[in-house]
């Protein structure tokens, strides 16, 4: 039974109550372009919805290893699905970016007081999920004020967003790859605090390189296949 259609994935319920992620080939862009960065659909590219799950599954799996909380359950690579805890997100949805390299938008906003590509160390930034708003930044007293976190969930949160991605980054390295930023979601277990890591680890969520080489989010994968 299908819940809510997102963008690249369907949040799906089996007849055991069993909730699921139904992985699409739908990615965000523009005009027929792909580009992770899009808070739409704009285009349809067989074959990245396996991608996606893919990867998911590697770091999801990963992290069971390392005790890291999460609401992954398992994974069915064939037929696209990942089978996951209920949760739900904090406010109408929060993603927090942890930054290894000064690029992108931190560039953007920053370019006056430091140069494209200086390292940072694991630097952590909230946005709200709201396409309407550009997913603006938001402090820590904003969060606490508007009652989208309770007190000291920031900085648990952003321990785990640094934790969950020096486990990216060196899972990656041994790839010979490299870590520029990445974009996390986490919520709370349902009819619980417990916070773990939400929605999917996949090309589209990172910046990755290899030497100077930007390698594409869809093809990430063939690294870990």
């Amino acid at each position: 039974m299908l819940i809510y259609s997102g963008k690249t994935k369907n949040l799906c319920q089996d007849d055991n109550g069993q909730y699921y992620f139904q992985f699409k080939d739908d990615v965000t862009g523009k005009d027929g372009v792909f580009d992770p960065g899009e808070n739409q659909v704009g285009a349809t590219i067989e074959g990245s919805g396996h991608s996606n799950v893919v990867l998911s599954t590697y770091f999801f799996e990963l992290f069971k290893e390392k005790n890291i909380p999460t609401h992954y359950i398992s994974s069915n690579t064939e037929e696209n699905t990942m089978q996951i805890e209920k949760a739900s997100v904090f406010g109408e949805g929060l993603e927090v970016i942890c930054r290894f390299k000064a690029v992108g938008s931190f560039i953007r906003r920053y370019g006056a007081y430091i140069e494209s590509g200086t390292p940072l160390d694991a630097y952590v930034e909230f946005t709200l999920k709201d396409d309407d708003r550009q997913d603006p930044l938001i402090t820590q007293d904003a969060l606490e004020q508007l009652d989208i976190l309770k007190a000291g969930e920031y900085d648990q949160l952003k321990k785990l967003t640094q934790d969950i991605s020096l486990v990216i980054k060196e899972a990656l390295a041994e790839k010979g790859l490299e870590l520029y930023d990445i974009k996390l979601e986490f919520g709370r277990l349902d009819n619980s605090d417990v916070i773990v890591l939400i929605d999917e680890v996949a090309g589209g969520n990172m910046r990755v390189y290899k030497g100077d080489e930007y390698i594409e989010p869809l093809a990430l994968v063939d690294y870990f296949e």
